[in-house]
């Protein structure tokens, strides 16, 4: 794997080198002392990966990644001083298309080095994501005409994201009223450190309150829940939120199949699922089943994710009843659940397909 490095400090850049080199299947493909100038490298060379520091000059992390991920989109990881207290850059650049964030290694006393295995361990995360990409399938031309159907039971929104998920997150709750009741639960790949965080910057910016899921609470009416742990959540028979570690082979922490499989199997009201923009096939078979339990489902539109590979993954698989960028998913949301009259309606027609 060709590993690129973004730091203006000497001393991280050689701590970041000697954890890069450390594995001898991977090399530096490059370094930059400033984001502007990790634009112009991406421009003509792409790494597999960036290694992508926060605060520097000319350009920061946040800027750079958005630029990159506009012109020459690669993997990004936030590699930072301190994840904790950068925590608003880092979902700024999350938004953007960083797909995780860790602490910068340092080097110790007695030159040893301290932090190397997490950032490895991230490293070798993104590696497996990367290589689950499927090559480009032509498109799918299909015309639906999509009802939406009052039911007695209390309906819930699911939504899952990866890369560029957090903005898109955003997006969605920013458009929902602040008396919007259905409740909303999201899985976002994102690292155990800074889940509670996203759920604090994400409430920052909803009419609605987001909090981190708790074992074994229901969905909450008006609430928006989060997935905040590295195992995966599920929705149980008798209508809670669980954490699993099971099953352990899922790269993708916590999983979106998972937990939209749950919801499929395990909620008997009306359901509406939501697969954002993201790296990788995650989600892709669990709105399916979604789909086939009755739900209603959508994906989000290419022109606006940051990675098409989450949302196209479903869309080749027929899992997708619309396809509609995110201030749109909020609007389709308000339709459904408030102004949509007793017995159901047709919605608009949708091309699957881009």
């Amino acid at each position: 794997m060709r590993i690129a490095i973004v730091n203006d400090m000497a001393l991280a850049v050689e701590t970041l080198r000697r954890v890069v080199s450390s594995v001898s299947r991977y090399e530096i493909a490059w370094i930059a002392h400033d984001g502007a100038e990790a634009v112009r490298k991406c421009a003509s060379d792409i790494p597999d990966l960036v290694l992508m520091d926060l605060i520097m000059p000319v350009m920061d992390g946040v800027e750079a990644t958005r630029r990159i991920m506009r012109d020459s989109p690669c993997a990004i990881l936030v590699v930072t001083a301190t994840v904790t207290g950068n925590s608003s850059k880092v979902f700024d650049a999350m938004g953007y298309g960083a797909l995780d964030a860790v602490n910068t290694p340092v080097l110790g006393t007695a030159d040893r080095l301290q932090g190397g295995r997490p950032l490895l361990e991230k490293i070798a995360t993104i590696g497996k994501l990367i290589g689950k990409y499927a090559k480009p399938q032509a498109p799918v031309e299909t015309e639906i005409t999509i009802s939406f159907s009052k039911q007695e039971t209390n309906p819930l929104v699911v939504i899952g994201a990866s890369t560029g998920g957090p903005l898109a997150i955003v997006k969605i709750l920013s458009a929902l009223p602040v008396h919007f009741s259905p409740p909303v639960v999201i899985v976002q790949h994102v690292d155990l450190e800074f889940a509670h965080g996203l759920a604090r910057w994400l409430g920052e910016q909803s009419p609605l309150p987001v909090r981190p899921v708790v074992e074994n609470e229901p969905p909450a009416e008006g609430i928006v829940l989060l997935a905040a742990t590295q195992d995966h959540l599920i929705l149980t028979p008798s209508g809670t939120l669980r954490y699993t570690k099971n099953p352990t082979d899922i790269p993708y922490r916590p999983s979106v199949d998972v937990f939209f499989g749950s919801v499929a199997r395990n909620w008997h009201g009306p359901v509406v699922g939501i697969l954002l923009t993201g790296m990788g096939r995650d989600g892709a078979e669990g709105l399916l089943e979604l789909r086939e339990s009755g739900a209603q489902t959508i994906a989000q539109e290419k022109e606006s994710c940051i990675v098409y590979g989450m949302p196209k993954a479903a869309v080749e698989k027929g899992a997708a009843q619309q396809i509609l960028a995110p201030e749109q998913i909020g609007h389709a949301l308000i339709h459904w659940f408030e102004e949509t009259p007793a017995g159901g309606t047709a919605m608009n027609q949708t091309r699957i397909g881009k």
